[in-house]
C-alpha cells in the first residue's frame, strides 16, 4: 500500500489563496503607512503654514480653508518624503 501525503497537496491548494491575502494585507498595510505619512506631513504643514501670509483672505473660516488646503496638500505629497515606506518596509521585514 502507497502512503500518501494529502497535506501537501492541501497546502499547495492553499497558497495562491495565502498568496493573495497576503497581497491584500500588504496593500492595506501600504495604505496605512500612506496615511501615516499624510499625517505627519499635516502636522508638519499646520505648524509652518501657521504664520505665514495666508492664501485666504482673513475672514470668517479661514482657518478651516487653511486646514482642509494643508490636508489636501499633505495627502499629494505623500510618499514623496519616504516616511511610509520605510515604515512599510520595516513592518513587513520584521512580520
Amino acid at each position: 500500500m502507497i502512503n500518501i501525503d494529502h497535506s501537501v497537496a492541501i497546502k499547495s491548494l492553499n497558497q495562491p489563496q495565502q498568496q493573495n491575502l497576503d497581497l491584500k494585507n500588504h496593500k492595506k498595510l501600504k495604505e496605512q503607512t500612506d496615511n501615516f505619512e499624510a499625517l505627519i506631513l499635516k502636522q508638519m504643514l499646520d505648524i509652518t503654514m501657521k504664520d505665514e501670509s495666508s492664501l485666504f483672505p482673513k475672514t470668517t473660516g479661514n482657518e478651516i480653508y487653511q486646514s482642509m488646503f494643508n490636508d489636501e496638500l499633505s495627502r499629494s505629497l505623500t510618499g514623496g518624503f519616504g516616511y511610509s515606506k520605510l515604515l512599510f518596509e520595516h513592518l513587513t521585514k520584521n512580520n
